[in-house]
């Protein structure tokens, strides 16, 4: 085994970044950060409150006129620079990212640091790029629609991927041209502060981001309803959602949120067992569940139940359990007290409904890990009308229901009020293309789960949310069309006659 050390707290950046500074809020108070793996303090970050999303709203505003005229390649040259000092900074990230988060360290530097420099890169190379187009309209006008930023976004990042998440929302707003005021969740701000200080190294105006550490009530509320945020993009749940939409309504805001999943996994008859099996395990157990796309609900063919459970089962139990640092932990704890609470809730609920527990449902025991927000893989069986079948657990737990048509499974697959992503295992090409295009989701895995480029538009329908976060998608989600005529040598004849 081989034990990464942590970061030391003095190398941690904890206050807020608006206007290029590094600042204290007003108000003076402080969020502690929690460890996951013991429950111990990492440091405490500063606590923005609504006086601070003014202060940096009003340094986006400023900074928003000249970083929009900005030539998009410059724009996408200190993207792509972001990239590579982020690349270099790996050690130092994916370390802070699994400290604070609970998530193994071999994930963070094997998954989310890659893609989140692939991000930067992508919407880097992306900026000069966003076409505009011509439109054939009367004889003797020209019609040209242009794309501009829309100015000042707010984005709220999620606990569960805090480094990705941020180049997700960062990338496209930035490479359209827009200035941002960002919030990452207060249980999980650290990677998104050092993002932060990436940026002033690499030359980035100040004023372009600026980055509030605050509880979601005060900062996320402001940054919602604010007049002069012209869009805000939030990705977690569901409920929260819908209270910024109402927020929203003020300036008539855009809003873009990526929101809960109860994400469908079938297993056909015909599939490649082992394929599943593996594929299914990651699907759930990655990042201990808390995704929201997470194939969180099983769906068997009844013939291939026994030997598919007989595997999933057995990998499930095996998967190993340990310190974030630890480069050998396949499954850290969870990443909150409170959200561990919430699983462990859930657990006792499908006791209660008469699941059957086939693996996990428990904390473990004595050892190093009890001191940490632990559960094990946990399988359970369900019924349609489950909650367990029908609510957002986010953790290590995946609920099995069996099926023998086709028919069945596809009213399975889509008997929930989510529709952000699927998975289906299958040898059979037209019922595979025929699945996704018949389920409610805004994104379909065929043979595979969980793949995700920058390229591929991500977002759901339904009560996952609206609008897309990645690809030529969201470039446009980050801008707004301008409709400009010319009149070139047509004679208008005169409306009003005298």
């Amino acid at each position: 085994m081989a034990k990464l050390e942590p970061v030391s707290a003095s190398a941690i950046q904890t206050k807020l970044l608006i206007g290029g500074q590094w600042v204290d809020g007003l108000a003076g108070a402080t969020i502690d950060v929690i460890n996951p793996y013991d429950g111990s303090t990492i440091v405490s970050v500063a606590e923005a409150r609504e006086e601070d999303v003014e202060r940096a709203v009003l340094a986006a505003k400023a900074a928003a006129p000249a970083w929009g005229r900005m030539a998009a390649h410059d724009r996408g040259r200190l993207l792509l620079k972001l990239a590579d000092r982020i690349e270099a900074d790996a050690d130092h990230l994916v370390r802070l990212e699994a400290m604070n988060t609970g998530h193994p360290v071999r994930d963070c530097m094997n998954l989310d640091l890659p893609r989140t420099v692939l991000c930067y890169r992508y919407f880097g190379g992306m900026a000069d790029k966003l076409e505009g187009s011509v439109i054939p309209v009367d004889a003797g006008f020209l019609n040209y629609v242009e794309r501009e930023p829309i100015g000042v976004v707010g984005q709220i990042v999620p606990w569960n991927f805090p480094l990705m998440f941020t180049s997700w929302k960062l990338g496209p707003a930035l490479a359209a041209g827009n200035t941002v005021v960002l919030k990452p969740s207060e249980i999980t701000p650290l990677s998104a502060l050092r993002i932060g200080e990436l940026i002033t190294e690499v030359g980035f105006p100040p004023g372009v981001v600026n980055i509030l550490t605050g509880y979601g009530h005060t900062v996320g509320q402001r940054i919602a309803e604010h007049r002069d945020i012209g869009k805000v993009s939030f990705t977690g749940s569901t409920n929260v959602g819908r209270k910024i939409v109402q927020a929203s309504a003020g300036n008539l805001k855009k809003v873009q949120l990526e929101l809960g999943g109860k994400g469908p996994n079938i297993i056909f008859e015909d599939a490649n067992i082992p394929a599943a099996v593996g594929g299914s395990a990651f699907a759930i157990f990655h990042n201990q569940g808390q995704a929201c796309i997470a194939g969180s609900r099983l769906i068997i063919h009844e013939s291939v139940k026994d030997e598919f459970l007989q595997r999933f089962i057995g990998l499930a139990r095996s998967i190993r359990m340990g310190d974030p640092l630890d480069t050998e932990t396949e499954m850290g704890p969870l990443t909150s007290k409170v959200h561990h609470e919430r699983v462990l809730n859930f657990i006792e609920v499908a006791k209660q409904q008469g699941s059957e527990i086939l693996a996990g449902g428990r904390v473990p025991e004595g050892g190093a890990l009890a001191g940490g927000y632990f559960i094990e893989p946990t399988i359970v069986t369900a019924e349609p009308g489950d909650r367990v079948s029908n609510e957002e657990v986010f953790g290590p737990f995946v609920s099995v229901t069996t099926f023998r048509t086709d028919e069945e499974a596809l009213a399975l697959a889509n008997g929930v009020s989510y529709g952000l992503g699927a998975g289906l295992w299958t040898s059979n090409i037209q019922r595979a293309h025929r699945f996704a295009k018949a389920i409610h989701a805004g994104m379909v895995w065929i043979n595979c789960y969980k793949r995700v480029h920058p390229g591929s538009p991500f977002g759901g329908v339904g009560e996952s949310g609206y609008g897309r976060e990645m690809g030529f998608e969201a470039m446009r989600e980050y801008t707004q069309p301008k409709s400009v005529w010319v009149n070139v040598d047509a004679e208008i004849p005169p409306f009003y006659r005298r």
